[in-house]
């Protein structure tokens, strides 16, 4: 069937956490949000009838996990990544962030350190430091909007002796896609000083143009035994809010203590809506939906970077190689008008009317640098960008 992702969808009056925390996140609602990572699109079609099924059954007692959950997951990995997880190693979860909560707190000690690569996605360092770990970060170099992966930087931190290392694959926020090559370095470096990947892989199946995601657990059997992979339909398929996540482990050990951890805590039942949404996303019918809406994605951040070219020179966009987040650099803006980061998001938020993410939230000190959510209707980003536009000419007129 044909998707229509120029749909706007009046999203206020469901709950909405993008929409309807705009006070409590920004102190204003009166924003165009194009912040937290959930699209404005609805998902596919396969994931509602499966639930719509679920509803008029109107029996939602407690549910098993039956072997086709799993058997649909490795079967997409399989097709789409070439990568075949054993079943015995895979758990369910109510989400990666509350996974990589949990990893942290069973596999190291109050005090101990978690090495990142930074800017990265902002919950990883709060699922640290609320848990009183010190993070440790391998920035990334960049130059002239460039990021590259600094290796013997990453080499230094591991000499410290983190306990785990938090990776994002591919990269949130900055888009990058990680090569076969990377990965081999990144992984083989963390054998090398006995440090446990958690290889976070939300965005895999978000990868644009050619981009091919790699598993960091498919590169080796010496890298896999040293990772734990955790990915979800939360991202491609908008399920986030279905709390629904799969995590393929390196040994029956480790993932025995995981599954006790939840289970400690009574959180082991199963919602039978996600069962089905997850199963319905992984199939032939999801995969035709997944092509469309990346189509889509695309034409957004390609219609986004040629609109700044030409009417906002003063910020530069990347073009994500994965995710439908771009990344912008509002340095010559700062410049410009002498905007220091709270004046830069003050100005976003008050002139430009747009509700976007801080850069600093993804690496500390960082300054010049905000996030923005592509993943709109195009009607919604067109507005979004005539009023960023307007907001500039307006100060360059006082």
């Amino acid at each position: 069937m044909k998707y229509n992702f120029d749909e706007v969808i009046d999203r206020k009056n469901n709950h909405s956490v993008k929409y309807k925390e705009l006070t409590k996140k920004f102190g204003v609602d009166d924003v165009i949000p194009l912040w937290i990572a959930d699209m404005d699109f609805k998902t596919a079609q396969p994931v509602i009838d499966a639930l719509e099924k679920k509803v008029q059954h109107g029996i939602f007692g407690y549910v098993y996990r039956p072997d086709e959950y799993f058997e649909s997951f490795i079967n997409w990995q399989k097709k789409r990544f070439g990568w075949e997880p054993k079943k015995e190693l895979l758990s369910f979860s109510i989400g990666i962030v509350p996974s990589l909560g949990a990893l942290v707190q069973l596999f190291s000690e109050k005090g101990d350190k978690i090495l990142i690569q930074t800017p990265v996605y902002s919950e990883f360092y709060d699922i640290n430091e609320d848990n009183e770990r010190i993070v440790i970060e391998n920035r990334f170099i960049e130059k002239n909007g460039e990021y590259s992966l600094d290796l013997e930087d990453l080499e230094n931190k591991l000499k410290e002796n983190p306990k785990l290392f938090i990776f994002c694959n591919p990269h949130n926020p900055l888009g990058h896609v990680w090569t076969r090559e990377e990965l081999k370095a990144i992984g083989n470096l963390c054998r090398k000083y006995n440090v446990p990947v958690i290889s976070d892989e939300i965005h895999a199946d978000l990868t644009l143009w050619d981009n091919n995601h790699i598993p960091m657990a498919s590169i080796s059997e010496e890298i896999r035994q040293n990772t734990i992979t955790c990915t979800s339909t939360g991202k491609a398929f908008n399920l986030a809010g279905l709390q629904s996540a799969t995590i393929v482990f390196n040994n029956l050990e480790v993932k025995a203590k995981f599954d006790k951890f939840w289970k400690d805590l009574e959180v082991h039942r199963n919602n039978p809506f996600n069962l089905v949404a997850t199963i319905a996303a992984y199939s032939d019918e999801g995969e035709e939906y997944l092509n469309q809406l990346k189509e889509y994605l695309q034409n957004n951040i390609l219609f986004l970077n040629d609109f700044f070219k030409e009417y906002i020179p003063e910020i530069t966009p990347n073009i994500p190689q994965a995710t439908y987040l771009v990344w912008l650099d509002c340095r010559k803006l700062c410049e410009k008008f002498g905007f220091n980061q709270k004046q830069l998001e003050e100005f976003m938020l008050t002139k430009a009317k747009l509700g976007l993410n801080e850069g600093r939230v993804y690496q500390k000190g960082l300054e010049g640098f905000m996030r923005l959510n592509a993943a709109c209707p195009r009607a919604v980003l067109e507005k979004a960008l005539n009023q960023l536009r307007d907001a500039i000419l307006n100060e360059k007129s006082k």
